[in-house]
């Protein structure tokens, strides 16, 4: 499941009779303030800690197509997917940035800030606020060489534990976030029948 798919490619592959599932890892939160109509949300911690379960529930007879923000998480899920056995499909080229970027319709509700926009707020703000503090304490400089050394990290391993640490919070955990609603909508379907 390593191929990928253009906006373009996608949006038409949804007009088509193609079984199509596509399946969004973003966390819950942010799936809320957009998503493409007729996605799942199934989390990328939930594909992480419940795969064998997820893989038996998804509908053999689609594709599938695994979107998130700019494409970094859909090929961590897709890895994680084809551990269980899980074969063809593709990853949203660029995400929903993307698809946004193209002026595709998304259904919107609850605004809020992107994970990677929380992660360089909250890095940025103890990297500065080390480096001002350094002054006064000047062992605070190296916090801000290791926030550096957790960016650099998560850059190389394509991981972000930063990011995993804010998903958790109640602001990013969205209404549905527990493995069996998740595991009951792919049963169903976005719609409640499959």
């Amino acid at each position: 499941m390593t191929a990928a798919i253009t906006s373009t490619e996608l949006r038409d592959r949804i007009g088509s009779d193609t079984p199509l599932q596509i399946l969004d890892v973003r966390t819950p939160a942010e799936f809320e303030t957009s998503h493409i109509d007729g996605s799942l949300n199934v989390p990328l911690d939930v594909l992480n800690d419940h795969g064998p379960k997820v893989a038996e529930r998804l509908d053999p007879s689609s594709d599938i197509v695994l979107v998130c923000r700019s494409g970094q998480r859909s090929t961590q899920a897709a890895e994680l997917l084809q551990g269980q056995g899980v074969t063809g499909g593709a990853i949203l080229e660029n995400g929903i940035t993307d698809w946004e970027a193209q002026g595709y319709d998304v259904k919107r509700g609850v605004q809020r800030w992107d994970l990677e926009r929380q992660v360089r707020l909250v890095a940025g703000s103890i990297v500065l606020s080390s480096v001002l503090g350094s002054v006064a304490v000047p062992r605070l400089k190296w916090l801000a060489a290791a926030i550096g050394g957790g960016l650099t990290y998560a850059a190389i391993s394509n991981t972000c534990a930063m990011g995993t640490a804010l998903s958790k919070l109640p602001y990013n955990r969205g209404a549905s976030t527990d493995a069996e609603t998740v595991l009951a909508q792919l049963a169903t379907g976005p719609d409640g029948n499959r």
